[in-house]
């Protein structure tokens, strides 16, 4: 298969080399000093699961000097990925695939609105990794994971082909689930609640499930987005809550969501596509989200200040 990673930060990076490491066609698309390490020195991964480098790989920052793409692998943050739809538009040929890796359940609608269902497929992934310093990404903690499959759960001869080559691939785990939006939101229950209550209190993860007001706070958070997930349909497990939390539990004590870092730090976050997007759909199917409203209008100020559109002094 012929694959381009567009993105090629702490998930793409991994993934992407993790792929070419198993001798797959991949082309990363990057800019920057990232870009230039990687077409002089090639691509370095640090692994809690093995260490690897690709002296050698395929790099660009023009998406129109690459053809014959069987998959694009969209690896950008969500508040990215209108921009994306253009970057990666070049690539999209009759046969094209986009895998989108965001986390949220908003990016393979969007994609589908831009290109069709024929050409796009649901996803998510799950990965602490970043990058380093140019052409190196550390992968710190987790055990990495990608899923993927058609979003109306047929089986296809493009997810079969993806998935043996991921099953070709050391340090992940690949799975093809017999209903991916299921899986999203699994994941979404997860990064959302662990996201806000994270940039709203500033601590680690650690922290948060060992106090019980923190505790008792994500759990609400959870069943508030379990509940707007049943209102549309959504067939995830009764006890969802219970097995996300105990997943928390087994997090690295001083463990933090991208998200919660990044408003941290003073850069763009995913809190519109995260916990903006729940409060947005649970106003939809008529759901009450009161713990996800005081999040996101509480961070929604900060965001914004980020972003440049609200000033924080007078």
């Amino acid at each position: 298969m012929r694959i381009a990673v567009f993105g090629t930060g702490g998930v793409g990076g991994y993934f992407g080399g993790r792929l070419a490491e198993a001798g797959e066609d991949v082309i990363f698309i990057s800019r920057g000093p990232h870009l230039k390490a990687l077409r002089e020195h090639g691509l370095c991964v640090e692994s809690t699961k093995g260490d690897f480098s690709l002296p050698l790989v395929q790099a660009t920052d023009d998406p129109r000097d690459v053809n014959d793409i069987d998959i694009i692998m969209l690896c950008v943050k969500c508040w990215q990925v209108p921009e994306a739809i253009e970057g990666i538009r070049p690539l999209v040929g009759s046969n094209t695939c986009i895998l989108p890796m965001e986390n949220g359940v908003d990016t393979p609608g969007q994609l589908a609105a831009e290109f069709g269902w024929q050409h796009v497929i649901g996803g998510v992934c799950g990965i602490v990794s970043f990058i380093a310093e140019p052409g190196l990404i550390r992968h710190i903690a987790y055990e990495p994971f990608v899923t993927f499959g058609e979003w109306d759960n047929r089986p296809s001869d493009r997810v079969n082909k993806l998935s043996q080559a991921f099953q070709r691939c050391s340090g992940l785990i690949v799975n093809t689930p017999p209903d991916i939006q299921a899986a999203m939101w699994s994941k979404y229950i997860l990064i959302a609640s662990w996201s806000g209550i994270g940039a709203v209190s500033r601590v680690p993860i650690g922290v948060i499930r060992n106090q019980p007001g923190t505790r008792a706070l994500l759990r609400a958070t959870m069943e508030e987005i379990k509940n707007v997930a049943s209102a549309q349909r959504i067939n995830l497990s009764e006890d969802i809550v219970d097995k996300t939390l105990a997943i928390l539990d087994s997090v690295e004590y001083d463990g933090t969501a991208s998200m919660q870092r990044d408003m941290m730090e003073g850069r763009y976050s995913e809190l519109e596509a995260q916990t903006g997007a729940l409060v947005r759909m649970g106003k939809e199917v008529g759901v009450l989200t009161p713990i996800n409203n005081m999040i996101y209008y509480c961070l929604r100020p900060m965001e914004l200040s980020h972003r440049g559109q609200v000033s924080l002094n007078e």
